[in-house]
């Protein structure tokens, strides 16, 4: 896995780049988020590194499910990746950018997992404490996930906050084991 982000990420970068420079974040979102899914389609992604498709049928392939949302620097974008084989990395390409999109933006997608529901009140108080200690708009989701037994997990980026009874129990139980 990180071998793939590290090819993937000049690829990001340079998109991200070209963003920044007409000031239009959303279009290259939208459009990498489209090529994305068409490369993880389970009909297409085998196609993607088949030597009986030629690059260029490949890129106009994934050129026409992009239709529209995809301007001539798109369009010159996949068949550069197409060159080079590099298309089965468009989620990780779409995942980089949205990181580095988010960083220049100021925000970041934050998930608070709990063993039982939360209410909206409880959920904008952790959003504002994690805003404050992040110095970044937090757009946060949640889940549930029972097996926590009470508490919470917090992840936002590489930060994982983790307030969970099992997390708890885990961390005691090393410490025994020691």
């Amino acid at each position: 896995m990180a071998e793939r982000s590290t090819i993937a990420r000049p690829y990001a970068q340079a998109i991200f780049q070209l963003a920044e420079a007409s000031g239009d974040f959303s279009r290259w979102s939208e459009a990498l988020q489209v090529l994305s899914l068409a490369a993880r389609d389970p009909n297409l992604r085998p196609l993607l590194n088949s030597p009986r498709i030629s690059r260029q049928q490949l890129a106009d392939l994934l050129i026409e499910v992009a239709g529209e949302r995809l301007d001539q620097l798109g369009r010159n974008f996949v068949r550069v990746l197409a060159e080079g084989r590099r298309l089965a990395l468009l989620p990780d390409i779409a995942a980089l950018y949205e990181e580095l999109r988010a960083r220049a933006e100021g925000t970041i997608d934050a998930r608070l997992i709990t063993a039982q529901p939360v209410d909206a009140t409880a959920c904008e108080k952790i959003a504002a404490a994690l805003s404050k200690r992040l110095n970044r708009k937090v757009n946060l989701t949640t889940e549930t996930d029972p097996s926590l037994l009470g508490g919470a997990v917090v992840r936002a980026g590489d930060l994982v906050i983790d307030g969970s009874v099992r997390g708890r129990l885990e961390r005691m139980a090393a410490t025994l084991n020691r």
